[in-house]
């Protein structure tokens, strides 16, 4: 499967008022992602940091809840994820052959 179909797919379970396009799946996404990091934050405190598969399962199942709002999001934005994939990599690589992967600000 790729980005695009996954968007496509995903788009005929997204139910939300049109009033809602944009901010509902920005919403979606930080919660999902908050979840995502309050299952590793469990880990560090009750596992000393050990991801045994269990863990493993349930972080990826919140992380796929994660892209569900992605595409969501996108798909809101009238942008595909193949054009948000390829356009993230591209910048990432101009960073890389500049020498400026490192540092942190927008503009680098």
């Amino acid at each position: 499967m790729n980005f695009e179909d996954y968007q496509t797919q995903a788009s005929k379970t997204a139910i939300y008022n049109d009033a809602d396009v944009i901010i509902y799946p920005a919403l979606g996404l930080f919660s999902e992602a908050g979840e995502v990091a309050g299952k590793v934050k469990k880990v560090l405190r009750d596992k000393n940091g050990h991801f045994d598969p269990i863990e493993r399962d349930k972080i990826a199942d919140e992380v796929g809840d994660v892209l569900w709002y992605i595409a969501a999001l996108c798909t809101d934005l009238g942008v595909g994820m193949e054009t948000i994939a390829q356009n993230n990599l591209n910048k990432l690589n101009s960073r890389m052959s500049r020498n400026v992967i490192q540092g942190s600000g927008d503009n680098r």
